[in-house]
């Protein structure tokens, strides 16, 4: 597999995507944060000082996955038709999961977008309660699923079904 973000000189370029096809194509990536039991049951309670926590990140997810192409220098402007953010608290592991789901139609896919919306809102859930806990940690962000284009279906192993 080559990687085509490059010329034949090495040198960095987007791609043309031009001679592709339009298809409906869909993506979706999740995330965590992680935190001490107490800062998740603020956000569950509603009692953040900044205010709603999870309605804050959804909007924040939501202009991340539209502001992709000025964030990340070779990804393309696209249509997003929809974008949707959901949450899951996990009191048992005292995390804040994260589900990103952006669909177009279009020539090129919605993976980046969907990575940066799970991205910025975990970015934005750590900032609303770092004044309460800076032992916060994001990770575990990644692609779920992807449908459209010439590569077709993919789907992580492994990932339970949630947020359609």
């Amino acid at each position: 597999m080559e990687l085509t973000h490059f010329d034949s000189q090495g040198r960095a370029r987007m791609v043309d995507v031009s001679a592709k096809e339009v298809t409906r194509r869909e993506a979706v990536a999740r995330g965590e944060v992680r935190m001490h039991p107490r800062t998740l049951a603020l956000i569950k309670e509603g009692k953040m000082a900044k205010g709603d926590v999870l309605a804050v990140a959804q909007v924040a997810g939501i202009m991340g996955a539209k502001a992709t192409s000025s964030l990340i220098p070779m990804c393309h402007p696209l249509f997003i038709s929809g974008a949707r953010l959901d949450f899951q608290l996990d009191e048992n592991n005292s995390r804040v999961l994260i589900e990103a789901r952006v669909k177009t139609a279009g020539q090129t896919g919605v993976e980046m977008e969907a990575l940066t919306a799970v991205s910025i809102a975990a970015l934005t859930i750590y900032d609303m309660c770092k004044a309460v806990d800076k032992d916060m940690v994001i990770g575990e962000i990644r692609l779920v699923e992807k449908t459209g284009g010439k590569s077709g279906h993919y789907l992580r192993e492994g990932e339970e079904q949630w947020g359609k």
